[in-house]
């Protein structure tokens, strides 16, 4: 996202579905919850939500992503907006579950800030926030021009933050910390082992 709908719709455009496998676990949907995903992509957690959900809400800066999301049979039901994170065009505290995976990573510091306030804004008194992002202990972390403090450009111009716990607490401070924790996993490239790390968060309004 910091290097404008375009870069995004460039990678889209010659790679296609940039994310597949199965998405991480997810928490159970209560019947009739308002769903917002901020940052769909080519739907890899949106499949899981739309099966799980008929109140589904899907945002992404791409064009080109939300072509690829609208195509899987599962994501018939869900609203699709192009829309930019940081100016979310919703109503105060209208979604009970808001799902925000790898998404904060991809703005400098100023943005990521303008979009928590966003994500606050739309959550409803007592909704829920899932926040993933890479940890600064990703074997990715530190590749690349270093533009901002732990954040990295790569040859797409795309750019990666990697979090700390800390950051993430504070950046979503007004709401309540019900899950903190750093996932670790080990992935085999070219025959080695590097590690893989990215911070989750479940935090709670009011």
């Amino acid at each position: 996202m910091t290097a404008g709908p375009s870069a995004w719709d460039e990678d889209y455009r010659k790679r296609g579905n940039l994310w597949g496998g199965a998405p991480a676990s997810l928490p159970e949907i209560p019947a009739g919850a308002t769903v917002l995903e901020i940052g769909c992509g080519n739907g890899k957690t949106l499949v899981a939500l739309a099966r799980r959900s008929s109140h589904v809400t899907a945002v992404e800066i791409s064009r080109e992503a939300l072509l690829l999301a609208r195509r899987h049979p599962a994501t018939a039901a869900a609203a699709f907006v192009l829309a930019d994170a940081r100016d979310l065009p919703f109503r105060d505290c209208v979604f009970d579950l808001v799902f925000l995976v790898h998404v904060a990573g991809h703005l400098p510091a100023r943005d990521r800030i303008t979009l928590a306030s966003e994500v606050c804004r739309v959550l409803a008194d007592g909704g829920t926030l899932i926040f993933r992002a890479f940890s600064i202990e990703d074997m990715r972390a530190g590749k690349g021009v270093e533009v901002e403090p732990k954040t990295f450009r790569r040859g797409s111009g795309i750019t990666t933050h990697y979090f700390t716990e800390t950051e993430a607490l504070e950046l979503f401070s007004p709401l309540t910390p019900v899950l903190l924790r750093t996932d670790r996993w080990q992935m085999r490239v070219r025959g080695k082992y590097l590690p893989r790390a990215e911070v989750e968060g479940v935090f709670l309004k009011g």
